[in-house]
């Protein structure tokens, strides 16, 4: 027969995609310098960038003349390949070729995202996360906790934009050295979450675990049970001079009762279950260490019960009402259809009232010099 070959392009791309994330880079590097850095997925993987499209900056290699081609981020978010890199910064550090700012070789790292401003953001905001780390407890109140997250924003934004970069490292500078204590102590009640939490997560798994055992179980158990009473009707018709309606009739009677028997007690073994696994929880809670806050609570702001004036003392709605024509189809609404709302006349009148004394005080825009006062103004 034929011979059949395959052509294998070692370290090559074998997806049609052009663009790919995957957690090995898909070509072979070039370098004999291991270049760390990148962001992790949660496994402790490096997820690398890798396009088609791909061109080196300096050197304007793409992936068609060098199907080697690797590119890696460096300080200032500029990419270079992995041959320009040994080239310019192996014999030290050297200027950027693109921005002149002065890098190392080991200060390269690859690249996670296909847009280098979102790199340098995440890369910006995982450093800030990890010196202002305060939580609300920290503060005495609401206010001064948006005005700390509205500082670390506006420091956040500063770096990524490059706007004043020694001011706010010295901002940092500062705040770092006089927060190091309850930085440190944050950084221990993380640490104590996370290990609470994936204590709590191992303790779902094993009562996951065990509810599926327990199914299972009593899955097998019903199965051997229908095959048991199987033979045993079986048997009885073999065996038996009555009427073989009646002994199928009693033996499902008798098969339902010991079905919701069975129903009662699985039941009562997940409820036990769950709670074995519910007090298990309840002690984990109980050894972890109970925060103490000294938050002031904020008073709610509640509507219209203010204290503000309403001018109630210069004026009094009639009782009688007034001959008002706007609002006379409304009055003689004997039905209440243009009331359905919940339409008032005596609102109306209330707010027009209450437009008219408020102005007492203005200086009218021209006319008489002299405002007028309240004590000269007729009573509504």
């Amino acid at each position: 027969g034929w011979l059949q070959g395959r052509t294998v392009r070692k370290g090559g791309h074998s997806s049609s995609n052009s663009h790919t994330r995957s957690s090995t880079p898909q070509v072979q590097s070039t370098s004999t310098t291991i270049f760390g850095g990148g962001i992790k997925d949660p496994s402790g993987r490096t997820s690398e960038y890798f396009s088609m499209d791909d061109q080196c900056p300096v050197c304007k290699s793409d992936r068609y003349l060098n199907p080697k081609l690797r590119l890696l981020v460096s300080s200032c978010y500029h990419k270079m390949c992995e041959s320009c890199i040994d080239r310019l910064f192996t014999l030290g550090p050297a200027p950027c070729p693109i921005c002149n700012k002065v890098l190392r070789k080991l200060a390269f790292s690859p690249q996670t995202f296909e847009d280098l401003g979102v790199e340098k953001e995440v890369a910006v905001r995982r450093r800030i996360a990890k010196e202002f780390n305060k939580r609300l407890e920290d503060f005495d109140d609401l206010r001064s906790y948006n005005d700390y997250l509205e500082e670390v924003e506006d420091i956040a934004f500063n770096l990524i934009n490059n706007i004043d970069i020694l001011a706010t490292e010295a901002r940092i500078a500062a705040y770092k050295a006089a927060n190091a204590a309850l930085t440190s102590l944050n950084l221990q009640r993380e640490e104590a979450e996370a290990l609470a939490l994936k204590e709590q997560e191992d303790l779902e798994r094993r009562e996951r675990e065990a509810r599926a055992a327990q199914l299972a179980q009593q899955e097998q158990q019903e199965r051997d049970e229908r095959q048991r009473e199987e033979r045993e009707l079986i048997d009885k018709l073999e065996t038996s001079q009555k009427d073989a309606h009646k002994i199928v009739a009693k033996s499902r009677i008798a098969a339902a009762k010991r079905s919701s028997a069975r129903a009662a007690s699985s039941s009562a073994n997940s409820g036990l279950l769950g709670m074995s696994f519910g007090a298990d929880y309840a002690k984990l809670l109980k050894t972890r260490t109970n925060k103490v806050t000294n938050n002031v609570p904020d008073e709610p702001h509640v509507p219209f019960q203010d204290d503000w004036y309403a001018y109630d003392d210069l004026y009094t709605v009639r009782v009688d009402g007034y001959d008002d024509i706007i609002s006379e189809a409304v009055r003689k609404d004997r039905e209440g259809i243009m009331r359905a709302g919940g339409y008032k006349v005596e609102e109306a009148w209330n707010r027009a009232l209450l437009t008219a004394v408020a102005g007492l005080n203005v200086v009218p825009l021209s006319g008489s010099d002299q405002p007028k006062s309240l004590g000269d103004a007729d009573v509504v």
